[in-house]
Parts: C-alpha cells; sequence; structure tokens
C-alpha cells in the first residue's frame, strides 16, 4: 500500500502557507490604504469600520505568519512531540483581534447614529470598498483550499477572517446604497454596527476553536468514520489472507495543527511470530496513513485475549456515581 504524506508547508510556492500568508500581508496593506481613502472620500462610518477591520487583517497576518513558522520547528528535548499547537495560538490571537475591532466599530457606529453627517462622493468610496472586497475574496477562496491541503490552521483562521471581511464590505456597500437612494442617513450607523455585531459573533468562535484545538480534540466524525472503516478493511484482508481474526480496539484520536494522531491495539493470534505480526501492523499503519494523509498511527500489539495493565486496572475500577 502506498503510503501518502502530505505536503511540506514549505513547499508548494506562493500556495503554501508561508506563501500565502504572506501575500495577506501584502493584500492587508493595499485594501488598507483602499477602505482608508474611501472613508476619507465620503466620511462613511461604515466605510471607516470596514477599514478597521483590515488593520485587524493585517495584524493577524503577521501573527499567523510567526506562528506557522513555529509550528514547522522540529521536535527538541522541550518539546518532543514537535510545535504544531502553535497554530491554534494564531487563530486564538486572531479572533481575540476581530472581538476587539468590532467592539471598536460597534461604538463608533452608535455615536454616528446618535450624530448623523452627510456622505459625499460615495460612488469612488464604493467602488475603491469593491476593488478590495475582490481582492480579499479571492485570497479567501485561494487560502481555504490550501488550509485544506495543508491542515492549517493558521491559514484556515486567517481565510475564515478574510470571507468576514468580504461579507461586511458587500453589506456595507448595500447599507450606502440604500442610504444614499432613500436619504436616511441614519442607515450608515447602522450598517456599521450590524458589520460589528457579525465579526464579534465570528471573532468569539476563533477564540472556541482555537481553544478546542489546544485541548487536544478528538478528530472529528468524518474522520474518525474513515479510520474504522479502514480498520474493517485491514481485519478483512487479514481473514482473506491468513484465516483467522485480527482485532482493533483503544482507539483514541488528537489533532495538534496539521498533524492528526490515532493510538490503538492490534490483537493478533498468539501463534504469530513477532517478525509476522510486526509485517501485518506495518500494513495497517500504510493504509491509515493513505485513508488520512499526514496522520500519525500508533499501534500496539497484543495478543488475543490480553489486556494493557492500564486496562486492566480501569477495569477494576468501581463505576463512577457522577
Amino acid at each position: 500500500m502506498a503510503n501518502h504524506i502530505a505536503p511540506s508547508p514549505r513547499a508548494g510556492g506562493w500556495r503554501s502557507p508561508h506563501g500565502l500568508l504572506r501575500l495577506s500581508v501584502v493584500v492587508a496593506l493595499i485594501t488598507i490604504v483602499l477602505k482608508m481613502l474611501a472613508w476619507w472620500l465620503t466620511g462613511s462610518v461604515g466605510l471607516l469600520s470596514d477599514a478597521l477591520e483590515s488593520f485587524v487583517n493585517l495584524a493577524g497576518a503577521m501573527f499567523a505568519l510567526a506562528m506557522v513558522t513555529i509550528a514547522q520547528r522540529p521536535a527538541d528535548d522541550d518539546h518532543p512531540y514537535g510545535h504544531h499547537k502553535a497554530e491554534y495560538f494564531s487563530a486564538g490571537f486572531e479572533g481575540l483581534l476581530v472581538v476587539g475591532a468590532s467592539l471598536a466599530i460597534i461604538w463608533v457606529g452608535v455615536d454616528r447614529w446618535i450624530n448623523p453627517q452627510p456622505l459625499e462622493r460615495l460612488d469612488w468610496g464604493l467602488g475603491l470598498s469593491l476593488l478590495s472586497t475582490a481582492l480579499n475574496g479571492w485570497l479567501a477562496w485561494v487560502m481555504l483550499r490550501s488550509a485544506r491541503l495543508y491542515r492549517s490552521m493558521a491559514l484556515e483562521g486567517d481565510a475564515r477572517h478574510l470571507l468576514t471581511d468580504v461579507w461586511t464590505s458587500v453589506g456595507v456597500v448595500a447599507g450606502l446604497a440604500l442610504a444614499h437612494i432613500t436619504g436616511w442617513l441614519w442607515l450608515d450607523a447602522a450598517v456599521a454596527v450590524a458589520v460589528g455585531l457579525n465579526i464579534l459573533v465570528q471573532g468569539g468562535q476563533l477564540v472556541w476553536e482555537s481553544s478546542q484545538g489546544l485541548m487536544d480534540s478528538a478528530l472529528d466524525a468524518e474522520a474518525r468514520s474513515t479510520i474504522d472503516r479502514c480498520l474493517e478493511q485491514c481485519a478483512e484482508q487479514v481473514r482473506s489472507e491468513e484465516g483467522v481474526d485480527v482485532a482493533f480496539d483503544s482507539i483514541t484520536t488528537r489533532r495538534a495543527g496539521e498533524r492528526s494522531f490515532v493510538d490503538l491495539h492490534m490483537h493478533a493470534p498468539g501463534q504469530w511470530t513477532l517478525a509476522h505480526t510486526a509485517q501485518w501492523r506495518t500494513r495497517v499503519e500504510q493504509a491509515l496513513m493513505q485513508a488520512l494523509p499526514g496522520l500519525q498511527a500508533r499501534i500496539e500489539v497484543l495478543p488475543d485475549g490480553m489486556a494493557t495493565a492500564y486496562e486492566q486496572a480501569m477495569a477494576q475500577q468501581p463505576p463512577s456515581t457522577n
């Protein structure tokens, strides 16, 4: 069975996490200039709120780039399992930035709602906003595809933040267009407040997901189903080739950044030699890595009917009364 390994995050040129996060920094600088110019031309607090979020994009992209670089450091004496979880700090930090920006946007929006001001040169302002929106939308689409390929939490967090910015900009443009058509200046402030509430929710979700990653969450249901199907196929293959049964239990999974892990027991016939058992163990590992690229499998081999000392001790404990 072939052993499929995920591409290195440093490979793939500009489409790698490092390359795309560098590009994200450049795009954030461009959109800051475009949106601040749009706000300066129109005086719209909605466009100002959109521009403020672009500063958050810049800070988030820079922090994400630093964390991705740290995550790729090899394991050392102090971190024997590697530095992969550094990416979760990136997503959590960006989530906190989003929350802070949303509160600032809501504050400015409420003030403008109370004290509305006329809007000017909306044609140029909306045009610049739409240009920056198209740029962010394209980058977010590319980053989401690469995030799935490299299983990068930092890249996914930055891409989702950019998508939030895209929808924010679309809402701002729609609100300003309505304000211009109807003459209701309060719509500009209402859009700013709505934008702030929307990105407040998005920031909270990013913080929650990063906290779950730091707490060694199990793989999602789809990945776990893939593992179970693969083990069933391996058991059928052993039965077909050897005429005996093997069993798999004590399956635990976790995710750390771009890496996924599974630990399990393989119960093999006691009459098998150590070398023969090791051959089948290797084939099962290869099948698992082929089914889920990037997965690291640790398989402990036990004779049929035997359990580890830990399992025996746990079985002897009285049931919990909670």
